[in-house]
Parts: C-alpha cells; sequence; structure tokens
C-alpha cells in the first residue's frame, strides 16, 4: 500500500534551515552525492530509534527554494508513477510538476488533490 516516504523543505536560505531544524528536531543532514546544496535527513521516534529499527520513518531533503510557491512537499511511495497520473486528474486533481526523473535514485510528480492540497509521488530506482 502506498505510504508517505519523503519530505522535501523549500529554503530560502539553506544554511539557516539546516541549522533550525538540526537544533529544534536534532536532525543530521548529509548531502548526497550529485546533488550539491541539497541535504537528505532521516528522522527518529521519541525514543530514539531510527531507520534501522524494525518500524521505517520518514526521511527528507533540504533544498533551495527555487519557486515562491514552494513548501514542504509530503511524498508517497509507488510501484509506478505513470499509473496515478491519470487517475489523479480523473478524480479532480492536478498535476504540478510532471513525471520527473532522479538519478541514483528514481523519479517523483508533484500533484494537487481534489481540494488544493500539494503532495508528490516518488518511484525508487529499480535496482
Amino acid at each position: 500500500m502506498p505510504t508517505f516516504v519523503h519530505i522535501d523543505i523549500a529554503a530560502e536560505n539553506v544554511e539557516r534551515a539546516k541549522k533550525f531544524y538540526e537544533t529544534l528536531f536534532g536532525w543530521k543532514f548529509y548531502s548526497p552525492p550529485g546533488y550539491p546544496g541539497y541535504y537528505l535527513f532521516e528522522t527518529t521516534d521519541e525514543n530514539g530509534a531510527g531507520p534501522d529499527s524494525v518500524a521505517p520513518l520518514i526521511g527528507g531533503g533540504l533544498g533551495r527554494r527555487e519557486l515562491p510557491e514552494q513548501r514542504i512537499t509530503c511524498y508517497i511511495g509507488v510501484d509506478a508513477i505513470a499509473p496515478y497520473l491519470k487517475k489523479i486528474e480523473e478524480l479532480g486533481g492536478k498535476i504540478t510538476m510532471p513525471y520527473t526523473e532522479l538519478p541514483g535514485y528514481g523519479a517523483l510528480a508533484n500533484c494537487e488533490d481534489s481540494e488544493g492540497n500539494l503532495f508528490g509521488l516518488f518511484e525508487e530506482q529499480k535496482k
């Protein structure tokens, strides 16, 4: 069943935002190869259990805001994005960013639901 897998945070000042979330929540950021100026993070639960625990937790990314309307976007993991894009439009939603490949990771697309709420779809790269 599709579930939330990634949270993307857009920032005017990436270093300031990193410091904010590091200080507020204790998140640790790291820069993935091939994506300069973009940082990934992984969350832990209130007991400190992290991504290696039995229950996986949500991770995310932090990067420079490219468009004024960019906000925090939650991504739902799916096996393949394409079938969902058609369904979204049939159900009254919109595609705000089409299928976009992320080399080394997979692909994503951004959408609005029937109520104007933003969300993303993420398709993990097949190994």
